[in-house]
């Protein structure tokens, strides 16, 4: 079994009251510039599960690290990612605005993050712009199919199954009556929730469904009684923006190895 597949197996089959998967959301952002690979690696080193990353495509094809379209918010640069070229996102600076300490910081491939992340963590694809094909082909190239989940709208998902029925694709539940409707459809493993989704109807549905809930607690609900909430209402997975304090937390009440 390849290592990956095997750290995979190892993170998801134990049941949420045995360890509680904690995903740092685009990477560990609040020291260091969301989206790099120190924000990445400094998830890894707080003992986190996964890193959230979200993937757009350049106008030359090329896959790209990046949460909003335009790289105006977090580079030097201007314009929309898919207007621009690989070259050129990858000539900007993506840590300097963050802080001087990471001037220099360049943008990561998509390949680049999946290599960082071989062997050590699972990645939360947020496919924001991407082609389905494009990322079954990167996962299987940087052998991490395994050690995914994948989130995006429901049409890409089903696209997304269709080439790999492998990948652990993970819609938004949104509400019951969408739950159910995604359930069939796709039969997922795991669903996302946000705090709008976070509901005991829709909790339910996904429980009766056998599907695992990762849920959002960012923000203000980034919290230790938030944290707890989530697990007493059987969330199986916490995405947050404090990835280390929580896995102190969880690591304290015996739900993370």
């Amino acid at each position: 079994m390849k290592y990956t597949a095997l750290l995979w197996l190892l993170c998801t089959t134990l049941s949420a009251a045995d360890k509680v998967v904690v995903i740092a959301h685009r990477g560990e952002h609040r020291a260091h510039p969301e989206n790099t690979l120190p924000a990445f690696q400094a998830a890894i080193d707080a003992g986190a599960d996964f890193f959230e990353l979200d993937v757009r495509t350049t106008s030359d094809g090329r896959l790209v690290l990046m949460h909003d379209a335009k790289v105006d918010r977090t580079t030097n640069g201007t314009g929309a990612v898919r207007e621009l070229t690989y070259d050129q996102i990858r000539a900007l600076d993506a840590g300097a605005k963050f802080s001087p300490r990471f001037a220099g910081a360049k943008v990561p491939s998509f390949e680049e993050a999946l290599a960082l992340a071989h062997g050590k963590i699972g990645v939360y694809v947020d496919s924001k712009d991407i082609a389905p094909g494009d990322l079954a082909a990167a996962l299987a190239k940087a052998d991490m199919s395994g050690a995914v989940v994948i989130y995006g709208g429901a049409g890409f998902l089903k696209k997304v199954q269709s080439l790999n029925p492998a990948l652990k694709v993970m819609p938004e539940a949104y509400g019951v009556a969408t739950m159910e409707k995604l359930l069939a459809d796709l039969q997922p493993r795991v669903v996302a929730f946000d705090a709008g989704d976070f509901k005991d109807d829709t909790i339910a549905a996904a429980k009766r469904a056998g599907a695992d809930i990762y849920v959002d607690r960012l923000g203000p609900a980034d919290s230790v009684t938030a944290w707890q909430d989530a697990v007493d209402r059987g969330a199986a997975g916490i995405q947050t923006d404090r990835p280390a304090e929580l896995v102190e937390y969880l690591r304290a009440h015996k739900l993370h190895p």
